[in-house]
């Protein structure tokens, strides 16, 4: 009886501990990605954002990070900001056709940002590190998809570059994604407003058409009552004017 008591006992721990992994993503670092810091931005403007990078290895350091920008949502400016034991350099293309900036026709754009660790300056494991970057005018799309490669001290290559189907579940190695929402209309609520000054000439008809059946009503009763005031008055000077009748 105690045998099969403690049989019982270790299969529900097991059971317990199998769900609380479940439940609670107890599954190792493989959870974490890189991202993009904040997640939306506004098209046509521009926007600072920040790669946050995680490191998720146990033994080694991140000392590379490539991040792609996307070939259909070329961006005219992109300027890094310093991080400091780190590098960066960039790399451009041919946009066809040109991308205004500032009144100014670019032909080129950039297509790949590089961040290198210098020394020992590399993200260790249990930490993580951002990297600034500033962008714009953001292009009118629904979001920009940046395809990204994660290079540690020990020569392994996490590749951030999955796309997740609309509707579709996060896959295993997801590209960081900004989404892109669009710009305000000017003047806000200008348009309601012109409707609703349209619509007001109806309104108005309306209540100058009941005021003036409510007038004409009023008038036909005060026509009414003077006339029965008058017809009233003759009969009762008809009534004076007859001689009373003697008995």
């Amino acid at each position: 009886m105690t045998r099969i008591r403690r049989t019982a006992t270790a299969a529900a721990a097991l059971a317990f501990t199998a769900a609380a992994t479940a439940v609670l993503g107890f599954a190792g670092p493989a959870s974490a990605h890189v991202t993009v810091n904040p997640k939306e931005a506004t098209q046509g403007g521009y926007a600072r954002v920040a790669f946050r990078v995680p490191n998720e290895s146990d033994t080694a350091s991140t000392t590379k990070l490539e991040v792609v920008l996307p070939e259909n949502a070329p961006v005219g400016s992109v300027s890094t900001m310093p991080v400091p034991g780190w590098t960066v350099a960039t790399e451009k293309r041919k946009v066809d056709p040109p991308i205004e900036v500032h009144g100014s026709q670019l032909t080129e754009a950039v297509s790949k940002i590089t961040w290198t660790a210098t020394g020992d300056a590399g993200v260790k494991p249990g930490q993580f590190q951002e990297f600034p970057v500033s962008m714009g005018p953001l292009p009118k799309v629904d979001s920009m998809v940046f395809k990204t490669l994660q290079t540690y001290s020990d020569g392994n290559i996490s590749r951030w570059i999955d796309e997740q189907a609309p509707g579709g579940e996060e896959p295993e190695s997801p590209a960081p994604v900004l989404t892109l929402t669009a710009a305000a209309a000017p003047g806000g609520s200008a348009a309601p407003a012109s409707a609703t000054a349209v619509a007001a000439p109806d309104d108005d008809d309306d209540d100058e058409d009941g005021n003036g059946l409510a007038v004409g009503l009023g008038v036909a009763g005060l026509v009414a009552g003077l006339a029965g005031l008058v017809l009233g008055g003759l009969a009762f000077t008809r009534t004076r004017r007859e001689p009373v009748a003697k008995s």
